[in-house]
C-alpha cells in the first residue's frame, strides 16, 4: 500500500524501499516496475532511493541478500536448536512452510524471480548459502550415519524437493489448506526417501 512521503522517517526509508520491492517485483516482475513505482509504493522520493541505493539493480541486489540473509539466520537457530538431521531436515521444512504462510511474497520472490536476469553476478538461488547449508545438514547425517550415503544433490533434492514442489503450489493457489497441515505427511515421506 503507498505510503505518503511525510510518514516515512528517514532512518526507515531503506526498509520501506526493500518492502515496496518485494511487493512490487513479486507482483509486476522486475522489468515492469520502475524506480518512480518504488518510491510511490514506499511513499518516498526518487532523490531518496538514489541516496541509498545506485540503481534499481542495486535494489534488487539488496533484497535479495537481505532474504537469503535472514533465511540463514534462520538455519543457524534450526542448526543450535537440532543436532540431528532428522530433526534439523524437518525443523527446515516446518520452518519453509510457515515462511510461505506469512509471506508469500518473500517466498514468490525467492522461488519464482529469475534472479540471473537481473542479478547477472550473482549465484543462482540453489547456489546460495542457505541452500548450501542445507546441503550440509544432509552431509552430515550421511556421516553419522541417519542418512543413506548417495549422491548429496540426489538426498538434498529427495529431502526438500517434495516440500518445495507444495510450497510452489501453495503460490500458485493449486493448493488451498494451510501447508502447515501436510507437514506430516510430506515429511514422512522425504525422510523414508533417504534415512539409512
Amino acid at each position: 500500500m503507498p505510503r505518503t512521503p511525510s510518514s516515512v522517517e528517514p532512518g526507515q526509508i531503506r526498509d520501506h524501499v526493500l518492502a515496496a520491492a518485494l511487493h512490487l517485483f513479486t507482483q509486476r516482475g522486475y522489468f515492469n516496475t520502475a524506480v518512480p513505482d518504488l518510491a510511490r509504493t514506499a511513499g518516498v522520493s526518487v532523490g531518496s532511493i538514489y541516496h541509498h541505493f545506485k540503481d534499481k539493480e542495486d535494489v534488487a541486489r539488496a533484497l535479495y541478500f537481505n532474504l537469503m540473509d535472514g533465511l540463514q539466520d534462520q538455519l543457524a537457530g534450526i542448526a543450535a536448536q537440532h543436532q540431528s538431521a532428522h530433526d534439523r531436515c524437518r525443523a527446515i521444512i516446518s520452518m519453509l512452510f510457515e515462511l510461505t504462510e506469512a509471506n508469500r511474497d518473500a517466498m514468490d520472490f525467492m522461488l519464482y524471480a529469475k534472479h540471473r536476469e537481473f542479478l547477472p553476478g550473482e549465484q543462482p538461488v540453489c547456489s546460495s548459502k542457505p541452500f548450501e547449508t542445507m546441503r550440509q545438514f544432509v552431509e552430515a547425517g550421511m556421516a553419522q550415519g541417519e542418512v543413506n550415503r548417495m549422491d548429496v544433490m540426489v538426498a538434498t533434492s529427495s529431502l526438500f524437493g517434495g516440500a518445495i514442489r507444495l510450497i510452489t503450489a501453495r503460490l500458485d493457489n493449486v493448493l488451498a489448506e494451510p501447508l502447515p497441515d501436510r507437514l506430516d505427511a510430506v515429511w514422512k515421506c522425504a525422510w523414508r526417501s533417504v534415512a539409512a
